[in-house]
């Protein structure tokens, strides 16, 4: 061979090694984006899924016609017991879970074996405000990226367990609210706490290109009352005025050093007032006194400062619009109105940002002014809406006010809204001293249950509450003779159940609901089998006729299942895999458990 030759070959030689790199870094890449954009049948390797949050299982092994022959093939018992909210998620093998207090354990997803387990320590200084529960992990780029109580993200080595780093998302912790200022007449002043406005992190991170989107949560929380019995509901929400929480952020960190890279503030101190509303933007008339308002914004100019809008649900997100899509929370403080005049920009909204910098692009306010908790709790979902032969980008949202709102992904314009889905009374009237019933009131509706969506049917399945609220106006004096204000939401003496629905995406009709003896949280799992499964809070995890919602399969667990199910598969043989530890706030039984099923042989 000639030099040149030679020199040639080299040259070959180097060009193939370096289109190996690049294919390599691109499947690496592709673990952190594509892989969730794209998922494999066997995996659950995101939050929703996939980025569309339609939390749809192509999987048809199981199906309508043996779905009866399901049965338990192995269970997991974490040892940590508590209200247990995760998604499992799945990846090459392995189910990765968070547990209560931010603790995290890797599975052989085939068996059940534990694998390694991460023990979270928690800065013993700060106050969980909302619970020890956590909605779950996301995996790529070799690591476990979970957000904390203690309002910190962490990365984990996925294969081993170890902290990789360990970040702080806030600097600071926030003033709460206290007993104190109650009415020494009203029992709630002698209750026991179980949570108040604070900062920490529900939800689930989500990764696109080599960032960790995730937000913060706790900063309008208000108030909560434990009920002295533990199989209870819980007793109050509380509001108080006062200078309690901080505006609400969601927010993109490098997923190779946890360096924030962006961050949007839930509220805006340009717009926070805004236009004093006095009907939503769908054409409902709220219950509000602008001049009285207008007159209190000269006395409060700096209340954007304390208000809320938390972050509680894991975004959907749009790679080809470049858009994240994300729901925020009550502002702060809650229930309370005295010292937030105006209508509290961007509380109780469906944002949409621009995925590499942040920047606000729409956002669509379902409650201004919000005084009820109806917060954005229910994750988004993106589908394609087909109307008039066309088909529009569409975001979905499943509300606490019990209606399915649906917008054009790009522009924020309503499509359409459901009928809906829960009872509605008094949906916006205010709190009196009698006492005002009203629902779905602040448990929802939607909670933060996600809901599931089959693009083939055309319908999204949604698991609600009917839970109606006496809503009360506390006035009297303090020991001092100083005024003493407040509202607070208490379960009324009514009847309370639960509704699964599947909802028409065509013409937001309610195709079929099956109601169920306890409000439903936890969220719900569609599947190509044409199966809808969703838990109860006395054990119950069943599978419904997509179809017409008749009652298929059911098993009983020991703790609530209020958490969302996940399918994967792995060698051919499909699972379904749900997290049974209860919930604090309605009640239900707390453990545990990790379940997963499969056909029997």
């Amino acid at each position: 061979m000639t030099t040149t030759g030679k020199s040639l070959a080299a040259q070959l030689v180097s060009l193939i090694f370096l289109c190996m790199q690049l294919v390599t870094a691109t499947a690496q890449a592709a673990s952190g984006s594509e892989q969730i954009q794209h998922p494999q049948k066997a995996e659950w390797p995101s939050f929703g899924r996939d980025y569309t949050n339609q939390r749809f299982a192509p999987s048809t092994s199981i199906n309508r016609q043996n779905v009866s022959q399901l049965a338990e093939v192995w269970r997991f018992k974490s040892g940590v017991v508590g209200s247990f909210q995760t998604t499992p998620i799945v990846a090459n093998g392995v189910m990765y879970l968070s547990l209560p207090y931010n603790h995290v354990v890797a599975l052989d997803a085939r068996t059940g074996k534990e694998l390694w387990r991460y023990e979270h320590q928690r800065r013993p200084e700060w106050k969980m405000c909302c619970g020890p529960a956590n909605r779950g992990v996301a995996v790529a780029y070799g690591k476990v990226f979970m957000g904390t109580v203690d309002a910190r993200l962490i990365a984990l080595d996925a294969k081993t367990g170890k902290l990789v780093w360990d970040i702080d998302a806030v600097d600071q912790a926030v003033e709460t609210e206290g007993q104190a200022s109650l009415d020494s007449k009203d029992p709630n002043s002698r209750a026991k706490v179980s949570g108040g406005t604070g900062i920490g992190i529900a939800m689930a991170p989500i990764v696109y290109k080599g960032k960790v989107l995730v937000g913060i949560t706790g900063v309008g929380y208000g108030l909560h009352i434990d009920n002295p019995r533990e199989d209870a509901p819980l007793g109050a929400v509380i509001g108080l005025a006062g200078r309690y929480g901080r505006p609400g952020f969601i927010a993109a960190f490098d997923a190779e050093s946890g360096k924030r890279v962006w961050q949007f503030d839930t509220i805006s101190p340009e717009h926070w007032l805004g236009q004093f509303a006095v009907k939503t933007a769908d054409g409902i008339t709220l219950d509000r006194d602008v001049a009285t308002e207008k007159a209190q914004a000269k006395l409060h100019p700096d209340a954007w400062r304390y208000g809320g809008g938390s972050a509680w649900s894991t975004p959907a997100l749009d790679p080809v619009l470049g858009l994240l899509y994300f729901g925020t929370g009550n502002p702060s403080p809650q229930m309370n109105d005295i010292e937030r005049p105006g209508d509290n920009l961007y509380t109780v909204s469906l944002v949409a940002l621009d995925i590499e910098t942040g920047k606000l692009r729409w956002h669509y306010q379902q409650v201004p002014h919000d005084l009820w908790g109806y917060d954005l709790a229910s994750p988004p979902v993106l589908f394609e809406w087909q109307h008039d032969g066309k088909t529009i980008p569409a975001v979905g949202q499943a509300s606490k006010t019990g209606l399915f709102y649906a917008h054009d992904r790009a522009t924020g314009r309503l499509l359409f809204k459901s009928e809906a889905f829960v009872p509605q009374k008094n949906l916006f009237h205010k709190a009196s001293k009698e006492g005002t019933t009203l629902y779905p009131g602040i448990l929802g509706g939607a909670n933060w249950s996600p809901v599931a969506l089959d693009a083939t049917a055309g319908q999204v399945y949604v698991a609600a509450i009917h839970a109606p609220i006496t809503y009360t106006l506390h006035e009297s004096v303090d020991a001092d003779g100083k005024p003493l204000r407040y509202t607070s939401s208490e379960p009324a003496e009514e009847p309370r159940w639960g509704l699964l629905s599947a909802i028409s995406l065509a013409n937001g009709k309610i195709a079929w609901q099956h109601k169920t003896a306890q409000p439903l949280v936890g969220g719900v799992l569609a599947t190509a089998g044409g199966l809808v499964f969703t838990g109860e809070g006395n054990g119950n995890f069943a599978a419904y006729d997509a179809s017409n919602g008749k009652l298929l399969w059911q098993a009983k667990a020991e703790a609530g299942v209020n958490a969302p199910a996940i399918s994967y598969e792995i060698d051919g043989v499909q699972y379904i895999a749900v997290a049974a530890g209860g919930n604090a706030i309605f009640g239900y039984k707390q453990g545990d458990s990790v379940l997963v099923y499969a056909l029997g042989k």
